[in-house]
């Protein structure tokens, strides 16, 4: 049977050109890579170099293996160098998966100062909950509602968010504001609907709640431009004429600021529990513990402003 190390010496000494080099290279005596080469050789039935007194020159054999097995051996050479123990204990590594504006507005700022190793993943909260059940993610910021199903899967909930309407400061807001002081629901809907809307892909089924919520209706109508994300949106509504619909910790710095405005919070509030979804078989709740502290802090931040 092949030894794997009798390949590496082989790579060694096919890139170094001597049993020299190649031992200084494995950390090894020029005696045992002689010994791996001469069964490497035996074992396959083939000379793989041709010996001089200074220069180990590969056949055609030899050439032939060294690109056959090249990329198999730097991979598992990367694999070594990834896993290996080392003399010093391992930092933790922590699995965090929300949505991209989430983790800008709350935990990017936050990473240089981590005393651990943090992997962050961006995607649906159906995905990010299935890859949590699966053990691929450790902590999962959700506003979905728990599914108890899901038995190793806890939802520990920390904050709200509200859906509100916003426009660019460029939008006459006038009439709109006449009708919903008047609650006149029936012509809000049309002249609403007329106006130029934002939204992101992963956030329409907040839109539709909104609208059935607060115009007992369902929206009939398909918004004229769909973004990536709810930051793109609201940067896009500095300049444009243009309304969305968005949770209010994502925007509530730019109303403040001036670059945008709000212009209704609904006649009901429209609202998502924010969670914490972690496993019960947690390996590093001291990290993720810090993890949810920076949260809960930023969205009490937010709440005063």
């Amino acid at each position: 049977m092949v030894n794997l190390e009798w390949y590496r010496t082989f790579k060694e000494v096919y890139e170094n050109g001597t049993l020299t080099k190649a031992a200084n290279a494995l950390y090894s005596s020029q005696p045992g890579v002689s010994v791996h080469l001469n069964a490497l050789e035996s074992y396959i039935g083939k000379k793989l170099f041709e010996r001089t007194s200074r220069k180990m020159i590969p056949t055609e054999e030899g050439k032939f293996l060294y690109e056959y097995i090249i990329n198999s051996i730097l991979k598992l050479e990367k694999a070594e160098q990834h896993f290996r123990r080392s003399s010093k204990e391992r930092k933790p590594s922590v699995h965090i998966g929300m949505c991209s504006e989430m983790f800008q507005l709350v935990l990017e700022n936050k990473v240089p100062d981590l005393e651990f190793d943090l992997i962050a993943k961006f995607g649906s909260h159906i995905d990010l909950i299935k890859d949590l059940s699966n053990g691929l993610l450790d902590l999962v910021i959700t506003p979905k509602t728990p599914d108890t199903k899901k038995a190793l899967v806890t939802y520990t909930s920390f904050a709200k968010e509200r859906i509100v309407l916003v426009a660019g400061n460029n939008v006459d807001t006038s009439e709109i504001d006449r009708l919903i002081e008047e609650g006149n629901w029936k012509e809000l809907d049309g002249v609403l609907q007329s106006k130029t809307w934002y939204s992101a892909s992963n956030e329409m089924e907040h839109f539709r709640r909104f609208w059935f919520e607060n115009l007992g209706k369902k929206p009939v109508f398909k918004p004229n431009y769909i973004l990536p994300n709810i930051s793109s949106i609201i940067r896009c509504l500095y300049q444009a004429e243009g309304m969305a619909l968005v949770p209010d910790f994502l925007c509530k710095n730019d109303i403040v600021e001036g670059k945008i405005k709000l212009v209704w919070e609904g006649k009901v509030a429209t609202e998502n529990t924010l969670h914490f979804a972690t496993r019960s078989d947690l390996k590093y709740k001291k990290e993720l513990n810090y993890i949810e502290d920076i949260f809960i802090h930023k969205f009490e931040e937010i709440r005063h402003i």
